[in-house]
């Protein structure tokens, strides 16, 4: 025989600890103001998928937040931490064992956009590629 409102409960403790995992997941992600070294780089893609690392760009602060599973999760760590808007912000990947075109990947979910224009995963807008990549070339260096 259960208490009272016990069934109720019981699921509460499942879905603390799926919340303790995804902020243990966001740990994880740095967000970088000064450069690194591909070394560094290389050292946080390991750490996850092996040769990418996922980076999310904000293009008007000229910041980038890496090392995340999920786009999107470093996406919301930079709105509440640096207040990034959604519209500045770009998703990619990063080979660090490459250079360049085959370093930056324009593919991400958070880059589907229709208000913007952007209608795909991918970075349509030239003007906006170009500034990701000055920006990911100014933050992680040789």
């Amino acid at each position: 025989m259960y208490p009272q409102g016990y069934r109720e409960f019981e699921s509460r403790p499942f879905r603390f600890y799926q919340i303790l995992i995804k902020l243990l997941d966001m740990a994880d992600i740095r967000i970088i103001k000064k450069p690194i070294t591909r070394i560094e780089l290389k050292k946080i893609a390991k750490e996850r998928f092996g040769d990418l690392a996922k980076v999310v760009v904000d293009i008007e602060q000229k910041i980038i937040a890496v090392g995340g599973e999920l786009h999107a999760d470093m996406e919301t760590l930079l709105m509440e931490k640096e207040n990034s808007l959604r519209k500045d912000t770009w998703g990619i990947n990063l080979y660090p064992e490459n250079f360049g075109e085959d370093f930056v990947e324009f593919d991400s979910m958070i880059n589907l956009k229709p208000a913007l224009g952007n209608r795909t995963r991918n970075v349509e807008n030239n003007e906006t590629r170009e500034k990701i990549k000055a920006i990911v070339n100014n933050l992680v260096i040789n």
